[in-house]
């Protein structure tokens, strides 16, 4: 870039819009103007260059666009990287300009920023759930690898809701769904408070007009008694705060539109219900001055007690912090007010933005990453190879919409996590290791299920050993992402692990006892001969059950004869013995039909169960109530109706899992209790470690009636943590 490229040869002057831009980082980076317009100019000249002769819609050069996007994060306080990348964000997309040329002119931090948000550009949310799940995937992966990309995405699609009246309707409907779906809540997660509201309204707008209008109406029709309640209550709150020598600021906030609209439909309440229009905000120096003049304010009106909030000793996950609490007025209407210094403000309004100054020397880095670190949550999801985009939407749905708990660790730290989540939730929040080895919890002092609800302020300890490991059970009551995902990592690899060395186990003992172990090292290195892709998913499939010893001998060696295939014997499980009552599953009168049980809930008979087709592997049966059925309106042309072949009066085994504290005679209480329900124990095992008993304990029972109320009765001992099948 030459020096002549800096300095306007026509006009004598530098542009109106560019002169703004400058004014506005000056303002909030108080750098040298000079220094400013030198690393300004050179990108205001190469965009606007480069979308030469380019119209929007609304007929209006669409360099307008870039340099509004520039201003906006400016605003936001955005570093200067940030906001050059703003100015150039289109330039990959819609011009001729490369990632090359951008990297020469303006270095590869700008470059990666502009190429991040073209293929984000690329990315649309439609109505399709596993569409919309793969782009959002795509979406939070470029946020891993920066932040700066999606915040550059906020300030484009802003301002292009801003200007949407001009798009066609059909497309206006489309962006303002999209927006209210995937970028409103998204925002609020960043704790970019202003941004949202502002996306919340012009979404209104955009889908409902009519109601956008009315509220606004509303609101113009009421301003003179708002006004009047303001006076009633700011001016002796400024008398008072004068009085004890506290520099303030005063502001106003009114409720955004779509906040308003929302709590009429939700809660069906009329406009005059609502006490919450506006706020009253007071920004005062520092941390003491806020509880301060909280004092001289409750001195001055009544306050709602239940209405308090201290977001300064507990902020929320996204950063936000502030006193509220709520008064009634002079003339009895209530009215909130927020208490909180400059810094906090900034945060309640951009968000994570607000933070991104520290990042640039340095200082405060972790502040802004503890603010983030649900995302790198989500991205350690997204790294796993097998990452379902339909179990991640309900995770994000999770992570973008939630209320929080806030528990401490024995030695004092605070915890932050989603409202209802329990003890494991919990551990693996404190690692990740803690979590898989978590044996059991105490919360402020009590042994507690570990599917207990915490409540904020309670003390929460885990209670740890290296023989405890994930159980299937917990995915039925976790909260956190982080939790669910681990424990379904867990799970599936330690299932195909075990799944891998019981089938090596079964096919070597098989061909030893057929002295056919020779074969052993030729069906290992050509897996293929018996219809599988490697090593690995041959014997998983032998030893899950999906296939048998036979069918891979029949298939990879057809030279073996039928007669020395007869006399090999499969390994039996528990789940076979307990199957053994039973003759097989009728599938509504059809025979010779393949039959496999699910994995995820190991039917039994005396179980309700239902049967789904499954592609390529038969008919699957579950029991009648598991989770991973797949939703019956969607596919109710895969289930079909199943019941287990058995004898009239046949009794059942099944495995109960009990975890207890030790304590003497409770072995005693199990059995006692067990027999006075006229059932049989097969057989006890018990492990003792930290205080905890666990007991397997194998009964007969006719039906699932009688077994549950066995783990009725059990719960109901002193003593008993939790109950539950195992397989």
């Amino acid at each position: 870039m030459r020096v002549a490229d800096l300095i306007p040869t026509v006009t004598g002057s530098y542009p109106k819009d560019f002169l703004q831009l400058v004014k506005l980082v000056d303002v909030h980076q108080k750098n040298n103007g000079e220094d400013l317009v030198l690393q300004l100019w050179p990108a205001y000249q190469y965009s606007k260059n480069s979308h030469e002769g380019q119209l929007r819609k609304s007929g209006r050069p669409y360099f307008e666009h870039c340099i509004s996007v520039a201003q906006l994060l400016a605003e936001w306080n955005m570093d200067m990287h940030t906001i050059v990348g703003g100015m150039l964000h289109d330039c990959i997309e819609d011009t001729n300009a490369s990632y090359d040329e951008i990297t020469k002119e303006f270095g590869e931090e700008v470059a990666e920023l502009v190429d991040g948000v073209t293929k984000l550009g690329g990315v649309e949310f439609d109505s399709r759930k596993e569409k919309q799940a793969e782009n959002l995937m795509k979406m939070f992966l470029s946020m891993a690898k920066d932040l700066r990309v999606v915040i550059i995405k906020f300030a484009d699609r802003l301002h292009n809701m801003r200007t949407i009246e001009y798009l066609p309707l059909i497309k206006q409907r489309r962006i303002a769904v999209e927006t209210r779906d995937v970028y409103s809540p998204l925002a609020h997660r960043l704790g970019m408070f202003q941004i949202k509201s502002e996306l919340d309204d012009l979404v209104l707008n955009t889908l409902e007009p009519d109601a956008y209008k009315e509220i606004e109406k509303l609101l113009k029709s009421t301003g003179g008694k708002r006004k009047k309640t303001l006076k009633e209550i700011t001016e002796p709150i400024k008398q008072q705060l004068g009085d004890h020598n506290i520099t303030y600021n005063l502001k106003t906030r009114l409720k955004s539109h779509a906040s308003i609209h929302n709590k009429m439909v939700s809660r069906e309440k009329l406009f005059d219900e609502i006490y919450d229009i506006f706020a009253l905000r007071i920004i005062v120096s520092d941390v003491p001055e806020c509880y301060s003049a909280l004092g001289l304010i409750h001195q001055l009106f009544t306050p709602v007690h239940e209405r308090f909030k201290d977001f300064l000793a507990r902020p929320k996950i996204n950063g936000y912090q502030s006193l509220h609490t709520t008064v009634i007025g002079p003339s009895g209407k209530m009215v909130e007010i927020q208490i909180r210094t400059e810094e906090m403000d900034r945060t309640a309004e951009i968000g994570v933005a607000a933070h991104w100054k520290y990042k640039e020397n340095g200082k405060k880095k972790g502040d802004m990453d503890r603010h983030v670190q649900w995302l790198r949550d989500l991205v350690s999801i997204l790294s796993d190879e097998s990452a379902d985009p339909g179990e991640f939407m309900n995770l994000l749905k999770i992570d973008l919409f939630q209320n929080e708990v806030f528990v401490f660790t024995p030695a004092g730290d605070l915890v932050q996590l989603p409202s209802g989540s329990t003890p494991i939730d919990f551990a693996y929040d404190v690692h990740t290791e803690v979590g898989h080895h978590c044996l059991s919890a105490k919360v402020d002092g009590r042994i507690v299920p570990l599917n207990t609800e915490l409540k904020s302020g309670q003390t929460v300890e885990i209670i740890a050993s290296d023989s405890q490991t994930p159980s299937a059970a917990w995915l039925k009551f976790v909260i956190t992402t982080k939790a669910r995902t681990h424990i379904r990592r867990w799970y599936r690899r330690s299932q195909q692990e075990e799944s891998a060395k019981l089938g090596k186990e079964i096919l070597e003992k098989t061909l030893r006892r057929m002295k056919q172990i020779d074969r052993l090292k030729e069906l290992m290195s050509d897996p293929t001969a018996a219809g599988y892709g490697d090593e690995e998913s041959m014997l998983v499939a032998l030893g899950s059950g999906q296939a048998t010893v036979k069918e891979i001998i029949r298939k990879a060696f057809p030279q073996v004869s039928e007669a020395e295939i007869k006399e090999v014997k499969e390994k039996r499980s528990f789940l076979d013995i307990a199957r053994r009552n039973a003759r097989g599953v009728r599938v509504q009168g059809i025979d010779n039909i393949l039959i496999n049980f699910g994995k995820c809930c190991n039917p039994i008979p005396g179980d309700e169960i239902i049967g789904f087709v499954t592609r390529g592997r038969g008919v699957t049966v579950h029991r009648a109530e598991c989770q991973n059925l797949p939703i019956m309106s969607e596919s109710s042309d895969r289930f079909l109706e199943v019941e287990w072949d058995v004898a009239r009066k046949t009794e059942f085994l099944s495995q109960l899992k009990v975890m207890a504290e030790d304590r003497k005679a409770y072995l005693k209480d199990i059995t006692e209790a067990i027999s006075g329900l006229n059932v049989n124990i097969t057989s006890v095992d018990v492990k003792v470690e930290d205080a905890l008993a666990m007991c397997m304990i194998v009964i007969l029972v006719p039906n699932v009636r009688r077994l549950n109320m066995v783990i009725k009765k059990i719960e109901n001992i002193p003593g008993t943590v939790s109950v539950q099948r195992a397989t």
